[in-house]
């Protein structure tokens, strides 16, 4: 992915019939406190608003939160989305209500990052800046 100017754009989601979005708003809050644009999508998304979303708004990145147990279902459905709408340069990671065991083959799927609870703020605003593209210097 090249880099493009301006900050990095990041669409934080809640797929599926999970209602709990606490965490969601705190990481959004957290990544936007930390210069970036952040796209907060709301409750209860499909795979597809969230890829629709990303697309339309030229995103870099996006955060999927997920506390309803369908991650490994929901997870897979936007990567594969993402594929299929030659978007895959997006770059997909996640929190939440993760068992340990899953997380491997969400990384195999193509997550790139699952941050499970005690995860910090700013150890996910590090990854993010880390790992996603770095904004143009002005």
């Amino acid at each position: 992915m090249g880099v493009a100017a301006g900050p990095i754009r990041v669409v934080v989601a809640k797929p599926g019939l999970d209602g709990h979005d606490r965490g969601a708003k705190v990481i959004a809050r957290a990544l936007r406190d930390a210069g970036m644009e952040v796209i907060y999508t709301g409750l209860h998304q499909t795979p597809e608003q969230i890829v629709a979303t990303a697309i339309q708004e030229d995103a870099d990145a996006i955060g999927l939160s997920i506390l309803s147990g369908a991650h490994n279902t929901l997870f897979a459905a936007v990567i594969d989305l993402l594929a299929e709408r030659e978007a895959g340069d997006i770059l997909v990671f996640g929190g939440g209500i993760i068992p340990e065991d899953d997380i491997p083959a969400l990384k195999e799927k193509g997550v790139a990052a699952i941050f499970t609870p005690g995860a910090t703020t700013q150890s996910i605003v590090d990854w993010v800046r880390a790992n996603v593209r770095q904004p143009a210097s002005s």
